[in-house]
């Protein structure tokens, strides 16, 4: 089983087909059509269920994605590895995380990270749910993740847990308020969020039931970039972190500290094993960070 082969399937079974896949590597039909060929001779069974457009994986199909992955996987860390001890520059980083932790604190991580390593292509993927984002780590198709701290399989994978990030309620232009803002108000405000199992959702949930109270929700939608704008249109209020939660402000949104404080945690996470060089670098940078 080859290298080339192992790429060839995986760019097949991710596009659907032998010319999406011939057009993404940029390689001829007829030269994934033998690489398979070759493959299933190898394994002695099909991979693929031609289709009349496109092609499904058959069962031996879906159980050789996983393995795949992580042969592809362990062959550029070793590549990677090589080229460190060369003195080469270069390297790729792969990360999934939920849309809030890509806001904050990953944007600013990455950037204290390129700016000591440059030449490293960072590749990061949104996953809105944590269960999601984990799923995708343990999969081999990122190779590191970052979600709540909560969140299912956090646990079961290595981990940091990342500083500790204050959320902050955000309600419409106009709104009357105080200084702060408590649970039983919470509770009889409507609520803008996403999808039950996201981030925003959870901890909304998780604060207004602390006041024995079960949310109201005007709006949900599963675009995370609509909740500032639904909420300065009027919709409903929302919590987030300290850095969204400012974003909103200076648009015109009245933002109040919660009584009492509300804190979550986020958590880097990956597959036990050896990580290539440029996540092992990433993780190491974490520690000195985290609460």
């Amino acid at each position: 089983m080859e290298r080339r082969e192992l790429e060839y399937f995986l760019a097949i079974a991710e596009s659907g087909s032998f010319t999406g896949a011939a057009k993404a590597l940029r390689v001829a039909q007829p030269s994934l059509s033998h690489a398979i060929s070759s493959l299933e001779q190898e394994l002695g069974g099909k991979v693929f269920h031609r289709l009349p457009h496109g092609v499904a994986l058959t069962p031996a199909g879906e159980a050789l994605v996983e393995p795949a992955r992580q042969v592809m996987r362990d062959l550029s860390t070793a590549a990677d590895s090589v080229r460190r001890v060369l003195g080469l520059a270069e390297g790729r980083l792969d990360i999934v995380a939920q849309t809030t932790l890509a806001v904050d604190p990953l944007a600013a991580l990455l950037g204290t990270f390129l700016r000591s390593h440059p030449n490293v292509a960072v590749r990061v993927s949104d996953h809105e749910l944590g269960s999601a984002a984990t799923s995708a780590v343990r999969s081999g198709e990122s190779e590191l993740g970052m979600a709540d701290s909560a969140a299912d399989g956090v646990a079961e994978l290595e981990h940091v847990v990342l500083e500790g990030r204050e959320i902050l309620a955000v309600l419409p232009p106009g709104s009357a308020a105080g200084e702060r803002i408590g649970r039983a108000e919470l509770a009889e405000l409507n609520w803008v969020t996403t999808p039950r199992g996201t981030a925003t959702r959870e901890v909304i949930e998780d604060t207004v039931a602390a006041s024995s109270a079960k949310p109201r929700v005007a709006v949900e939608t599963a675009h995370q970039a609509m909740i500032v704008p639904l909420v300065l249109a009027g919709a409903g209020a929302t919590l987030l972190p300290r850095s969204l939660a400012r974003e909103a402000g200076e648009r015109g949104a009245v933002v109040l500290p919660l009584r009492p404080r509300v804190v979550r945690r986020g958590a880097l996470f990956w597959r036990r094993g050896p990580l290539s060089p440029a996540a092992a670098e990433f993780v190491r940078m974490i520690p000195s960070r985290a609460r």
